[in-house]
């Protein structure tokens, strides 16, 4: 998915060829709905959120400028869209406390899933993303599994390269200590007499 050829398609549409919009939609649809369901956590609102950001995007494509690649101009319209239908609906976050945090306890972590199996090791980060609020389970999602870098997060959130990273190192501060509460104890204790 270049740059130049999602230009190629944006071209089609702004001269009227609305037809053309379907590769777009096609080719950004998963991204998008992904993306929606791990903010608003519901797939109705998911899909409704997905539906009403690829409208924003027909209607606004005249102002895609080439700044930045297409898709962190997409993520930027799927994630405020996100962010306008929580306000909507006055959903409740769901806050996690770290009490005790370390750069150990990452390192801990990261030595535990690493005897877990490959499918349980996704399973269980994904659980545990699910259980962090919207913003930093989107965050987390945008870094490491969609390989968006800091600048790029920076210009979909609206905050700079230097907020994304202090989040995103706050994100893994709480997604360290949900996975401590989520790994078998046993596991967690092997690796910290391991140190």
């Amino acid at each position: 998915m270049s740059t130049l050829e999602d230009q190629h398609y944006i071209d089609l549409i702004i001269q009227g060829d609305s037809k053309a919009f379907a590769v777009l939609v096609d080719r950004y649809k998963n991204m998008i709905f992904t993306l929606a369901l791990k903010m608003v956590k519901n797939r109705e609102e998911a899909e409704e959120v997905a539906q009403d950001t690829f409208i924003k995007m027909y209607n606004s494509l005249s102002k895609f400028k080439g700044d930045s690649k297409f898709s962190t101009w997409t993520y930027k319209i799927a994630y405020n869209t996100c962010l306008d239908s929580l306000k909507k609906n006055k959903k409740e976050e769901n806050n996690i406390s770290i009490d005790e945090f370390s750069a150990h306890l990452i390192k801990t972590m990261d030595n535990a899933l690493s005897a877990l199996e490959e499918k349980e090791r996704k399973q269980t980060i994904q659980n545990c993303l699910n259980l962090l609020p919207r913003e930093e389970n989107f965050l987390l999602t945008l870094f490491y599994f969609d390989d968006q870098s800091l600048e790029e997060i920076g210009k979909i959130m609206d905050i700079s390269a230097n907020n994304a990273k202090v989040k995103l190192f706050r994100s893994r501060q709480k997604l360290a200590a949900i996975l401590k509460k989520q790994l078998e104890p046993e596991i967690v204790e092997y690796y910290e007499r391991e140190r």
